[in-house]
């Protein structure tokens, strides 16, 4: 999207104000919103004209030794030109560097909002649920409950299988 101000830049972030009474909302580029008096917010979220994540990730390599996603091929440097993850896979290849940019913005690395399709049950995530798997097949064999250890010795694999 570019920005409604200049027109020629791609926006960055849009501002929503009040003016006469009226909410309005406009998408500016680091240049404009800094001329507008946006300057400090743009500093606080990291933005710049050049990419809107480099100031959390100096020195990146070469875009031909950049790691790539091997589900959608997003480089690294793709994500801090554009600002944008490009699919979930890339969270897991990139998980290290966008750390602590997510930490920054949200406060957690851990998802902790609404799924896909709404679901009102929450999802554990699977390295917890094995860990659970694996104490209760523990507390089985322990007990000599050998029926039920088989069970679940068959379910840990079948989520282990699963994971990769």
């Amino acid at each position: 999207m570019l920005c409604e101000s200049c027109g020629r830049n791609p926006s960055v972030i849009r501002v929503k104000a009040i003016v006469d009474g009226e909410p309005v909302e406009c998408a500016l580029c680091a240049e404009c919103a800094r001329e507008l008096g946006y300057a400090n917010l743009l500093f606080v979220l990291g933005f710049e004209n050049d990419g809107v994540l480099n100031d959390f990730f100096p020195g990146e390599p070469n875009e031909s030794e950049a790691l790539r996603c091997r589900c959608c091929g997003a480089s690294f440097q793709d994500i801090l030109r554009s600002g944008k993850v490009g699919c979930a896979q890339c969270y897991r290849t990139f998980a290290a560097r966008l750390a602590p940019f997510i930490r920054r913005i949200h406060g957690s690395v851990s998802h902790r909002g609404k799924t896909a399709g709404g679901g009102d049950l929450p999802q554990v995530a699977p390295k917890a649920q094995l860990s659970v798997m694996h104490q209760r097949l523990r507390e089985a064999i322990q007990s000599e409950d050998f029926e039920q250890a088989a069970v679940l010795r068959d379910r840990i694999h079948e989520m282990e299988e699963g994971e990769k």
